[in-house]
């Protein structure tokens, strides 16, 4: 039996942030994510929340034998493990990790929305998202990621970083 796409969003504003990005992406393949593909690292504007530094975001496309409840706890000890607390919502973090889709599941708990609620209004998302599967359809709206990016109304800033080689922002 084939398992589900899997497509997580990754953000960090605080510290290091590559070294946090990357070190998610090693403890979520020690709890059951199966990398598959990654897209470029975007320097982002913040959405939301109080004044804060600019985002490292990325999307990352893999598969679970984990239920869609196991792998969001798995993000979320990953998040706890790297330093993550939650006093602001929004707010500067040193990770963030979204449970975006998994495979056509629709879910709408207390504790899992799936596809993500915001997805489809968050430039830092669907740029990075288009970068690695553009014809990915989104279960609830039966857009491809590249018709929801052409259309969200966000404007916020989303660039590639590209940092010179020893150059860490």
């Amino acid at each position: 039996m084939s398992r589900p796409r899997v497509f997580l969003g990754l953000g960090s504003n605080l510290g290091d942030r590559e070294h946090a990005l990357e070190r998610a992406l090693t403890l979520l393949g020690q709890r059951g994510f199966v990398l598959k593909r990654r897209s470029s690292l975007y320097l982002t504007e913040p959405v939301g929340g109080p004044p804060q530094d600019g985002y490292l975001n990325m999307v990352v496309e893999g598969e679970s034998a984990l239920s869609p409840e196991e792998l969001l706890s798995a993000c979320l000890d990953t998040e706890r493990d790297l330093g993550r607390t939650r006093e602001v919502r929004w707010g500067p973090r040193v990770i963030d990790i979204d449970l975006l889709l998994y495979g056509d599941e629709r879910r709408a708990t207390a504790t899992l929305a799936l596809p993500h609620p915001r997805l489809h209004q968050r430039q830092f998302v669907l740029v990075p998202l288009v970068e690695i599967a553009p014809e990915m359809r989104h279960p609830v709206l039966q857009l491809t990621a590249r018709e929801l990016g052409q259309s969200c109304a966000d404007t916020s800033r989303v660039e590639r970083y590209d940092p010179q080689p020893g150059e860490r922002r």
